[in-house]
């Protein structure tokens, strides 16, 4: 079998483990923040995960709903990293453009390749795949805006290409950050080098063989500590069932590390094919010392994995200044959007955002480095 062939059929075995998941069950029932219905899409070659959304529901986790990606979400990160003195007009201004946002029906949308995570991975992009989804999508849910998530340039050069040739708008959403030799990385980068010897000399290692199931409620918790609690409540609130069936079926492989007493303190929880491997699921005890250096083993162990199977880490937006010196890349990530059957207010809106995110929103992140 060719490398290409290999890389759909993984592809495909983990598409139809997400059916078995998620079709026809409440994604409330898994991720309690987040309001949307699982159905699939096929585009003649390969079958595809997709999330639908009605729209008008406030709250609604960003890894579905735009209008928390570009409104709520992207108020609270403007409102974190500005001086404190300009909060209350950014407030201000957040409340506005959500409520264009709403009145727009930006929510109402299907996303092709949505598997309810920070980064979605592709599959290897073949001629005309684009043009077969949007027409597969246009014809089934002909009265929402068409979305592909979590596109950047230096994976996904190919896709976009096809997307903006097809007319789709694409909006900067995040900076990311690449790993794309982290073998050589570590020969060249010292704080790389030194996080990979802490791990190794860790007692207390746990395996994803070693997760039991009174495990799985523990990593909900430090999950939640860390992403919903210290920093935001518009991530998605992935509960107990969710990680308990995600990891016995194949879809996420977890590291982490417990205490004396066998609790776990900290946990990562990889998901990836065709060659990338992504951190959705990161936690770990926020009351514990930071000298512990919790989020650098956690971090350390995912190089491992990457190393070991020579694999991109694709480590998603945040500590900019960390993986920058662990030899990230920046990328800038884009949502491709395909709205021209759409109301006019839906085109402007979209319109309007694309220009915004890409004036003001990408020189932002790259002169801070976000």
């Amino acid at each position: 079998m060719t490398a290409p062939a290999r890389s759909d059929d993984e592809f495909a075995r983990r598409v139809q483990v997400f059916e078995r998941v998620h079709a026809g069950v409440d994604s409330r029932e898994l991720v309690a923040n987040l309001a949307t219905r699982a159905e699939f899409l096929d585009d003649g070659a390969r079958r595809y995960p997709v999330s639908v959304d009605d729209g008008d529901i406030g709250g609604n986790a960003w890894v579905c709903s735009p209008r928390t990606t570009y409104g709520d979400y992207a108020t609270e990160e403007a409102v974190r990293y500005a001086p404190s003195a300009a909060a209350p007009l950014l407030r201000a201004a957040g409340r506005g453009v959500d409520g264009w946002l709403r009145r727009a029906g930006i929510d109402r949308a299907v996303a092709i390749n949505n598997w309810w995570l920070s980064t979605n991975l592709y599959p290897q992009w073949r001629p005309g795949s684009a043009a077969r989804l949007l027409r597969g999508a246009l014809q089934r849910w002909p009265d929402r805006a068409v979305w592909l998530r979590s596109l950047n340039r230096d994976q996904h050069a190919d896709w976009l290409a096809e997307c903006e040739a097809l007319g789709f708008a694409l909006i900067p959403s995040r900076q990311v950050y690449l790993f794309r030799d982290v073998a050589a990385s570590a020969q060249r980068r010292h704080n790389l080098r030194i996080d990979l010897k802490l791990a190794a000399r860790q007692p207390r290692r746990v395996r994803d063989d070693d997760i039991g199931e009174d495990d799985y409620a523990r990593i909900a918790w430090l999950y939640q500590s860390l992403y919903m609690d210290k920093y935001s409540g518009f991530n998605p609130r992935y509960g107990e069932r969710f990680l308990r069936e995600w990891h016995r079926a194949g879809l996420l492989r977890f590291d982490g590390f417990r205490d004396e007493a066998g609790q776990l303190i900290c946990i990562a929880g990889v998901f990836g094919f065709g060659g990338t491997l992504t951190t959705p699921i990161v936690g770990y005890d926020t009351a514990l010392p930071q000298r512990m250096g919790l989020y650098r083993l956690l971090t350390a162990t995912t190089f491992e994995r990457a190393i070991a199977e020579g694999d991109t880490v694709n480590f998603s937006a945040g500590a900019a200044g960390f993986k920058r010196l662990r030899g990230g890349e920046a990328s800038i990530e884009y949502s491709a959007v395909y709205a021209r059957h759409r109301p006019a207010r839906t085109r402007r809106a979209l319109a309007a955002l694309s220009l915004l995110t890409r004036r003001v929103g990408v020189p932002i992140m790259r002169r801070f480095g976000l």
